[in-house]
């Protein structure tokens, strides 16, 4: 039997005040995502695909290669982390998608990104 790959997805965002501008409606966000391989194999990340939908219900997809300009090789039980941004019309929103990885064998296979949320600080509670 082969074992399928396994990749621990964690996201943490960060309101980015600075590059924000509330008034022209442009809130800008970072976000840090870090992916652990909990497999018993290498994997490679190849690309990813994005839904982000902003507090009025408007979504906007985004795919492509890489990550950063990246194609990082996970080591079996290693770690990559990366950060990005994004930027809303509203003070909240939030991201999903999934991760497009490749085995050590070449095989493909996805990893979700579970829902997380774009917010700034005063809307938390």
């Amino acid at each position: 039997m082969i074992d399928q790959p396994r990749v621990f997805i964690q996201a943490q965002s960060f309101y980015v005040e600075t590059q924000s501008m509330p008034d022209e409606e442009r809130f800008v966000f970072a976000y840090t995502m870090t992916l652990r391989n909990l497999g018993r194999t290498q994997v490679q990340l190849l690309g990813r695909y994005w839904l982000i939908t902003n507090a009025n219900g408007k979504q906007t997809e985004v795919q492509g290669e890489g990550v950063v300009g990246e194609q990082p090789i996970i080591d079996i039980g290693g770690e990559y982390q990366y950060t990005s941004g994004a930027v809303l019309e509203t003070p909240l929103g939030t991201m999903e998608g999934h991760y497009k990885m490749v085995d050590h064998l070449g095989q493909p296979f996805q990893v979700i990104i579970p829902v997380f949320r774009l917010a700034i600080p005063s809307l938390i509670h």
